[in-house]
């Protein structure tokens, strides 16, 4: 093999290698919706900072017709609604479980707490911790249990 040759591969794997470490430590990108006014909203984005998420605050007075737009049921909702790898993201979802939803791929279209449970992200409160789910939900309406904390 030819230097220009040895060169030019070695360039080539320069460029793979670089591409597959630059994607490996890429962040996940998720942009959080909530209303001005809410700080559990914010301390559930410091949550997701803390677990290696990029986050993006919008401050809006209109965070229901984002998540009627993002196909969040109206049974599912809570404080603020966010958009992670095409995901719709609704409540207090600990990052843990948006890492899952993220390495698995499900067909689903995102994942929801239901109110405000003490002890979820930003919503801790000393040692208390209530118990909670994670579901999933789907564009048919169905849910299904996707992690619990208890």
């Amino acid at each position: 093999m030819n230097i220009k040759k040895l060169i030019l591969v070695g360039t080539i794997l320069a460029v793979i290698m670089t591409y597959f470490t630059a994607c490996a430590g890429a962040k996940p990108k998720i942009t959080v919706y909530k209303n001005p006014s809410c700080g559990c909203c914010a301390a559930w984005a410091n949550h997701l900072r803390e677990n290696g998420f990029e986050v993006t605050v919008i401050e809006s007075s209109t965070v229901a017709e984002v998540r009627n737009e993002l196909g969040v049921p109206e049974r599912l909702t809570s404080c603020h609604t966010a958009q992670v790898g095409g995901y719709a993201i609704e409540g207090h979802v600990p990052a843990s479980s948006i890492k899952r939803l993220l390495n698995e791929k499900p067909a689903v279209i995102g994942l929801s707490v239901l109110g405000m449970p003490v002890g979820s992200p930003g919503m801790e409160q000393g040692g208390a911790h209530d118990p909670y789910k994670v579901v999933s939900f789907s564009k048919d309406g169905s849910t299904a249990v996707f992690d619990s904390f208890d």
